[in-house]
């Protein structure tokens, strides 16, 4: 393939991402007061254009005023144009707002979108996880900052660019003509041969434009690349820090602040590092488009001076000419002028588009995976057949023929990384390397729970922590309280308004069993606890267990546990082993695992 017809298919391919970014928003249920906003806005660009035209006749006349020491018509003129810059300021307010206007609404728009997504089918757990996988480089990274910044710099530069692109094209629509009928003919001699060249002025903004625009391609090119690795780095230094305050606590105890200083000032020196170049690049571009502004300040007055001095023209169409070459100079050199705007753009752009193939690549990564999942099942979880296999591609456990029937508990034991809690991930449903054939009971998705043996709080009042994911409005403050009793959390009993991080405020074992205070609050049928103890005491964990026991049991469900502690398994009447398959692997690959039930 020739190079201009493989630069024309990455136009083309460019051209199809900013569509499938953008038609969604005017498409959809939003799309008449996203279509109005933009109407009224081509509308508003249109109207400034022709005031332009105006002031430019209005020049002609003005200028020829003072020449002519014609006081009346400079006074005259004066008045009216108080009433064209009025008009032109009225229609430069408006253009404003409904600009902002439309761009904060599809901002919005375009945020809601992607935050469903993210959110909708463990997206955002997905995401994470292939992360790790082979295909790692494919992944996106920094997810939220597509969505926070990344969607707000797109709506931003593509309303700006393309209304800036329509005022660029009317406006050289508008001016072509009257700088075409002012800038008369150029004849010269050749060879002995007499030659003109009508609309002179025109022909020489074109080509002035065109040796900007092929010049500033070339040396603004690297900003494409530059600002794409930009986001990026700006991005991971800002995600470590979060992940330092994260885990604040655990590297306080480590002393790992030398550590932590060395690698976030790291990623800010990739920032530094990429920025200085960024700044030369620009700096560079900066060198010409500055030098290639001014010298068009100048270059019509040189080009039509002779026809002045000559007395071809007056002082009014010098200065007439003059605008009008000036606006055709400046339509013609849109893309010399937002080179940078563009590059930016560019990398937004692809940034979002990659995000966007993401989804894409989840959907068929979970449909690949052979789950056949059916409720309605007699009163047990009937596992007929399992292959759990990790990111990397590698299978970790196969199992098939097992069940929880309702009345049982059960305890799973195992190596670490045998695979205990990957199973439950694969139980819950979120865990996208799995293929299997699982029966459920009619209500386990309404009255099933999950403890992880690390919980996630969310941030605010302590009865929002608590009842989280459901409404703290749905439970009253006496089964608020009651529950925290019940987790051994007395002191916490008469704290439900109060706000504060809890997932870093209290201790691991506080944390656990304000976890555990969930389910004695929600009263699952069917729970499953993922060494969710492992920080208490005997003595607590012994309480708890019993407590936990004697709900499940009132509620004719069912627990699974993953511990270590034999102390647990007093509490469990079946138990899953789990336990490396006779060489299923070389001396140097990590096993695969089998269950074996008793």
């Amino acid at each position: 393939m020739t190079e201009p017809m493989s630069k024309l298919q990455s136009f083309r391919q460019f051209a199809a991402k900013v569509g499938a970014l953008t038609l969604p928003y005017f498409q959809s249920e939003e799309k008449w007061k996203a279509r109005g906003l933009l109407a009224a806005i081509v509308a508003l660009n249109l109207g400034a254009v022709y005031m332009l035209v105006l002031i430019n006749e209005w020049n002609r006349v003005f200028y020829d005023a003072l020449q002519n020491k014609d006081a009346a018509v400079f006074w005259r003129e004066l008045g009216r144009f108080t009433y064209l810059a009025f008009g032109f300021i009225i229609i430069a307010v408006y253009r404003f707002y409904l600009t902002q206007l439309l761009e904060l609404k599809w901002r919005a728009w375009m945020t809601a979108h992607y935050l469903d997504r993210w959110l909708a089918n463990k997206a955002f757990y997905h995401l994470e996880l292939a992360r790790f996988s082979k295909a790692e480089d494919a992944i996106p990274d920094n997810p939220d900052q597509r969505i926070s910044e990344d969607i707000n710099q797109f709506t931003t530069y593509t309303v700006s660019l393309s209304m800036g692109l329509l005022n660029a094209v009317v406006t050289l629509a508008s001016f072509v003509g009257i700088l075409w009928t002012l800038s008369g003919s150029f004849a010269f001699s050749y060879n002995g041969s007499a030659y003109t060249i009508p609309g002179f002025m025109v022909w020489m903004a074109v080509l002035y434009a065109a040796a900007g625009s092929v010049i500033a391609h070339y040396l603004g090119r690297p900003l494409i690349a530059l600002n794409f690795r930009q986001q990026r780095v700006e991005a991971d230094f800002r995600h470590h820090m979060v992940r330092v305050r994260e885990y604040s606590e655990s590297i306080a105890l480590d002393r790992g602040e030398p550590v932590e200083r060395e690698q976030v000032g790291g990623r800010f020196s990739a920032v530094l590092a990429n920025y200085l170049n960024l700044i030369r690049m620009q700096k560079r571009l900066i060198w010409f488009t500055s030098g290639y502004g001014q010298a068009a300040v100048v270059f019509p007055f040189i080009v039509a001076a002779p026809r002045f001095f000559s007395g071809a023209i007056q002082l009014g169409e010098l200065m007439q000419i003059s605008s009008a070459f000036g606006r055709v100079q400046d339509s013609l050199s849109w893309f010399v002028d937002n080179y940078d705007s563009l590059a930016a753009w560019r990398a937004t752009t692809d940034r979002l588009t990659s995000f966007e193939a993401s989804f894409q690549q989840l959907q068929t990564a979970v449909a690949a995976a052979a789950t056949d999942t059916t409720t309605g099942a007699p009163d047990a979880l009937a596992i007929d057949s399992l292959q759990l296999g990790l990111p990397d591609g590698r299978e970790l456990l196969a199992l098939a023929g097992l069940q929880v029937a309702a009345g049982d508990t059960l305890i799973i034991k195992g190596p670490s990384g045998s695979g205990k809690s990957t199973l439950f991930r694969a139980l819950a449903g979120i865990w996208p390397w799995a293929k299997s054939r699982v029966r459920r009971p009619a209500d386990f998705d309404a009255r099933v729970m999950f403890l992880p043996q690390r919980p996630y709080f969310p941030n605010g009042a302590l009865r929002h922590a608590l009842a989280y994911p459901a409404l703290a409005g749905q439970y009253t403050d006496a089964a608020l309280q009651q529950a925290l009793r019940d987790a051994l959390l007395p002191h916490l009993a008469d704290e439900l308004d109060r706000e504060d991080t809890w997932g870093q405020k209290l201790s691991g074992g506080e944390q656990q069993r304000l976890a555990i205070a969930r389910a004695l609050l929600k009263k699952p049928r069917w729970l499953f606890v993922d060494e969710a103890s492992s920080a208490l005491d005997e003595t607590a964990e012994r309480t708890l267990y019993e407590r936990l026991n004697a709900m499940v049991a009132k509620e004719n469900g069912a627990m699974v546990s993953i511990a270590h502690r034999p102390t647990v398994a007093a509490f469990h009447q079946r138990l899953w082993t789990l336990e490396p398959e006779a060489d299923s692997r070389g001396p140097d690959e990590p096993p695969r695992y089998q269950l074996v039930a008793s």
